[in-house]
């Protein structure tokens, strides 16, 4: 009796892949936040009012608290860096604000205070949600353990409490407590949080374990090894929070020119009113002349040199599936010189597929009959090489024959009736049969490819082999092709998988530095190495494994549909359709931004220069400096919004050099 194959049950939350509950500050609960949003309502109730020439009581006082609650907290943080002899950005720019609505342009001024507040909140925001991750990162070790007295007893005890030579008990599905050595017991162990292998892998006695990874079927009792505080698990919390901590500040270029020539014109302005007084003019004239030096001096349009183009870039990306996180963020990725890429859920989709159908010769069955055989055996199993057997089979439109009497052996595989035949599928070196030379060669073919290979046995004889891999994603050549045209350097393979998969990977795709069997310090370790010869690295990668590395390069980007809550926090951008073009698609998306910001520095410093000259040699007329000043800093905010058309992004996919 054969039936369709079904659709197979979600896991449950108490499943060996639950993920653990995620911790989230709330918004509004940020004071940057509610601050920011206070100042855009009032803006927003004003600006009508302004524009349809309300009687000025009606939109004044609205105004006036624009002011107040979206510039009191930087102008508060401004004074605090005055007092220290430095001179905050933040604080100028609620100086300009101010001044602005001294001499009447009131809307000028609230724009300006309500954009500074939402930068400084969307910055609040995405500093609390990497905090937030890195503090979820503990939910990946279980609170509990259960350790072995020594007259046969057991107790529950807190992890944190185990010392190390203690023994544990590791229950199917549960998370092992503590980083140790497998004393007795043999399982498949899921240890993607830390490794990145998109497969589990098979434990036996002597072999090691990490906290926080999960147990398959068996039962595994483990040696405590390292204190909890010294667990894999706890050291990637600790290099996430370092390397976000010693990352250089978030500092546009923009800012640090414009910190010092905020600081001359001060000096300048003070001196156009002072120096006449001192030679007998006018107090008018000269507090005139000093308010319209200020004005055309004053650094708007050097501040809107680097904002509009950097902010369309963003947002020309977000269309295509690319979230920059700030601008400072885009500003960096068209500085990176070297690329490393992570290999499991990153070149390939992260989820192992049937690859090769071997049947073997004498075995009388042909490719489906044999996967159809092997997804009945399997069907009843969890295990994620079971799931992609008996996805292949859907995917062939195959039905399935009744199995009955259904056993599985961890880390060999599994047992079961079929048409009174008994069908083992599982590990080839764990299933205890003479396979025989055909056999062993396609089983060594498969595993030289850079495949896990499934026996298929029919009354103890071999019938056939699968062979399982992670698939390579269809646009990742293509991808490393454009990424060794930008950097100039051939990107770098990273990985915790074992070194042939790595390779094999790595030859398909044209990289040829390959570094395996990495643990999340490593990959640390070689970024800095990197940086350290004075490279600007771009990590790319999507798990837990991944985010120290993330947080320590000079730009990190995660995949969005696997990765990991972490590496989505800690990178700087994320690939949210998971589309590996889209990174150096992106890559020179932030170039060319970065070659409208000087085109606008030189639009703005050609304004400037030409309207302070006019003031300081003749006479400049109020109005037209203002005039002067609004048309500069429209002409370098629309030249700025130029990568905001459809077209910019095609282009730049297609020329990414």
């Amino acid at each position: 009796m054969s039936s369709v194959l079904d659709q197979r049950p979600p896991l449950t939350a108490a499943g060996p892949r639950s993920a653990p509950p995620r911790r989230r500050t709330r918004v509004l609960a940020l004071p940057q936040a509610r601050w920011a949003l206070a100042a855009l309502v009032l803006f927003l109730a004003a600006l009508p009012l302004k524009l349809l020439d309300a009687p000025v009581w009606a939109w004044a006082p609205l105004f006036t608290a624009t002011y107040i609650t979206g510039g009191w907290e930087p102008g508060w943080e401004g004074w605090k860096a005055l007092k220290d002899k430095t001179l905050d950005v933040d604080l100028l720019m609620v100086v300009a604000a101010l001044g602005a609505a001294a001499i009447g342009q009131v809307l000028d001024g609230a724009l300006l205070i309500v954009i500074f507040a939402t930068s400084g909140a969307l910055e609040a925001v995405a500093t609390s949600r990497t905090a937030d991750s890195v503090r979820g990162l503990l939910d990946l070790a279980p609170t509990t353990a259960t350790r072995l007295l020594p007259g046969g007893g057991e107790e529950n005890v807190a992890a944190d409490a185990l010392a190390v030579g203690d023994i544990i008990l590791v229950r199917p599905g549960e998370r092992i407590g503590a980083d140790g050595q497998v004393l007795d017991g043999v399982s498949d162990v899921d240890q993607a949080t830390i490794t990145g292998e998109p497969l589990p892998v098979a434990k036996q006695v002597g072999d090691e374990v990490f906290a926080g990874t999960v147990n398959g079927t068996g039962a595994l009792r483990v040696r405590v090894e390292r204190d909890p505080a010294d667990s894999v698990i706890a050291r990637i919390v600790k290099m996430v929070e370092e390397a976000s901590e010693t990352k250089a500040p978030t500092q546009l270029f923009i800012e640090k020119v414009e910190q010092r020539y905020s600081i001359g014109m001060v000096i300048a302005t003070f001196a156009v009113f002072a120096i006449p007084l001192a030679f007998g003019s006018a107090l008018q004239p000269a507090l005139l002349r000093a308010m319209t030096f200020m004005i055309v001096a004053s650094p708007c349009a050097v501040v809107l040199s680097t904002m509009p183009p950097l902010l369309s870039a963003i947002a020309n990306a977000g269309r295509h599936g690319v979230l920059a996180k700030s601008a400072v963020v885009m500003e960096r990725l068209g500085q990176v010189d070297a690329v490393a890429l992570d290999k499991t859920g990153t070149l390939t989709e992260g989820t192992p597929r049937v690859i090769d159908i071997r049947p073997l010769s004498g075995g009388g069955l042909a490719a489906d009959a044999l996967l159809a055989l092997a997804a009945a055996v399997e069907h009843p199993s969890e295990h994620p090489l079971a799931r992609a057997v008996v996805q292949a089979a859907r995917e062939h439109g195959l039905a399935l024959p009744e199995a009955a009497g259904f056993t599985s052996t961890p880390g060999a595989g599994v047992t079961a009736t079929v048409g009174g035949h008994t069908i083992q599928v599982g590990s080839p070196a764990r299933l205890a049969t003479d396979r025989g030379p055909d056999t062993d060669g396609v089983v060594r073919a498969l595993e030289e490819e850079g495949r896990t290979a499934v026996l298929v046995l029919r009354d103890g004889t071999p019938v056939g082999v699968l062979g399982i891999a992670d698939r390579l994603r269809p646009d990742a050549e293509a991808t490393v092709a454009a990424l060794t045209a930008l950097t100039g350097r051939t990107p770098v393979l990273l990985t915790g998988d074992n070194e042939r998969a790595a390779r094999r990977l790595a030859a398909e795709v044209g990289i040829t530095d390959v570094r395996a069997g990495l643990l999340p310090e490593n990959k640390v370790a070689a970024v800095k190495e990197w940086e350290a010869k004075g490279r600007r690295v771009l990590v790319v990668g999507d798990g837990v494994n991944d985010a120290p590395a993330l947080a320590a390069a000079h730009t990190g980007i995660a995949m969005g549909k696997a990765g990991s809550d972490l590496a989505l926090e800690t990178a700087d951008a994320v690939v949210v359709r998971d589309e590996l073009a889209t990174i150096p698609a992106v890559v020179a998306l932030s170039r060319r931004a970065r070659s409208l910001v000087v085109q606008n520095l030189v639009i703005a410093g050609i304004f400037i220069t030409a309207l302070v000259a006019w003031d300081l040699i003749a006479t400049l007329p109020l109005p037209l400096g203002v005039a002067g000043h609004e048309g500069s800093t429209v002409i370098v905010g629309l030249n700025g919004l130029r990568l905001l058309r459809e077209a910019a992004w095609p282009r730049l996919a297609k020329d990414t050099t």
